[in-house]
């Protein structure tokens, strides 16, 4: 899928808002070295100085015959190759050939009405840089301009990678990576013989008139400083931390890059498709949520409320079902009920404390009402049919087989 296909092309300018119709405007940027410098350009610059300092006055003077002449050659030549990468990356304009032919750098641009075009560019026009681009261009807010090939902005170059300083940057990014590499080999070599044989890393004609092994030299054979091995395994640790983190940064870019060349895209194509990944699937999710609820919804309107079907009138019986076998078991339940109500009824006339008579015959009857509300149970199991409810003979509660 290629995003630059599309005609209409949607780019806003970074600044600015939905409340303000008009867009402040600034002059825009011609190059890395416009005025004011970013706070990571400026960090890159220091970094890249220390390393080089660090890496041609202390660590490579101290290595044995024969890795010093190679690692000078090699470590020289990728940062002289980054050196002029750097610059030609920072000098390059990586504008739109129509803005690079009529834009003087000088004026402020014209401001953008949002009341008027909705877009930056629109039908491949930019309204800001007021000339037809191409269909690969965006229009950067940082640099304010209409860019070629549009890549990124690179904040540690304070321009704009385009189309026309893109290999420079990828030069530059290599190049860096290379020197930066050998620097931790170097280190980390000098690290280990500096405890295993401190002897091999003072081959310098300069080490003979030192006595003892714990004072070193830097900064030679120009201007030899005199240090001590704290001093020296110190600088080493933090030259190692910068450098391998500076590394991973860098390796973590370059990879990167490396998948976008193999894919044939930009970074600008990358994130938007991202971007559009991501809207896609929130759409989806938020279509499923609402197939869910509907869902529920449906479950709930067709959800059933269940009712006891069991009479609450005293001294009857009643029954979901009406069968044979319900119909014979409800007259012998029904029968027995009425036998058990006589005989409570017998047994409440008398007064407490004395025995009635018709007390065992009481308790005959309620028994035999529960063998056969027991056997009725079974029985309707078996026939699957519902067991009858009974109603409470000395109150008003409604009775189960199982509260019997």
């Amino acid at each position: 899928m290629n995003c630059f296909s599309q005609k209409l092309r949607r780019t806003a300018p970074m600044r600015g808002n939905s409340r303000m119709e008009l867009v402040p405007s600034r002059p825009p940027r011609m190059n890395g070295w416009s005025w004011p410098p970013q706070a990571l350009q400026v960090v890159g610059w220091l970094v890249f100085s220390y390393l080089a300092i660090v890496s041609f006055g202390v660590y490579i003077p101290l290595l044995p015959l024969p890795w010093k002449p190679v690692v000078y050659a090699l470590t020289g030549i990728a940062f002289i190759v980054h050196v002029f990468a750097h610059i030609a990356v920072l000098t390059i304009d990586p504008a739109d050939v129509n803005v690079r032919a009529k834009q003087s750098y000088s004026s402020p641009m014209a401001l953008f009405d949002r009341s008027k075009q909705t877009h930056v560019i629109q039908d491949l026009h930019c309204y800001l840089c007021d000339v037809r681009v191409g269909p690969k261009v965006k229009h950067c807010g940082v640099c304010n301009k209409c860019v070629e090939d549009f890549d990124h902005h690179c904040k540690w170059l304070n321009t704009c990678v385009g189309g026309r300083n893109y290999r420079c940057f990828f030069v530059a990014l290599s190049s860096a990576m290379l020197g930066i590499l050998l620097l931790v080999v170097v280190i980390l070599f000098i690290f280990i013989q500096h405890y295993l044989d401190p002897n091999s890393l003072r081959t310098a004609p300069q080490f003979d008139s030192l006595m003892g092994n714990g004072t070193w030299l830097v900064f030679l054979p120009v201007a030899p400083l005199k240090t001590g091995s704290a001093g020296l395994l110190i600088l080493a640790f933090v030259t190692a931390m910068l450098s391998i983190t500076s590394m991973l940064l860098l390796g973590h870019l370059l990879a990167f890059h490396f998948y976008l060349f193999c894919k044939g895209i930009s970074t600008y194509d990358y994130i938007k498709r991202q971007r559009q990944k991501e809207a896609k699937n929130i759409e989806t999710g938020n279509h499923q949520d609402a197939k869910i609820t509907s869902q529920d919804r449906q479950n709930q309107e067709t959800s059933i409320d269940c009712e006891p079907a069991l009479s609450h009138s005293s001294g009857t019986c009643k029954f979901d079902n009406e069968g044979p076998l319900t119909s014979r078991l409800s007259e012998s339940i029904c029968t027995e009920v009425e036998h058990f109500n006589k005989s409570a009824d017998k047994e409440n006339s008398f007064q407490y404390g004395t025995e009635s008579p018709t007390n065992n015959t009481a308790m005959s009857d309620y028994k035999s009402c529960k063998l056969d509300t027991e056997e009725a149970r079974a029985a309707s199991e078996k026939s699957g049919q519902p067991v009858p409810g009974v109603q409470d003979p000395l109150g008003s509660s409604v009775m189960t087989p199982d509260d019997i």
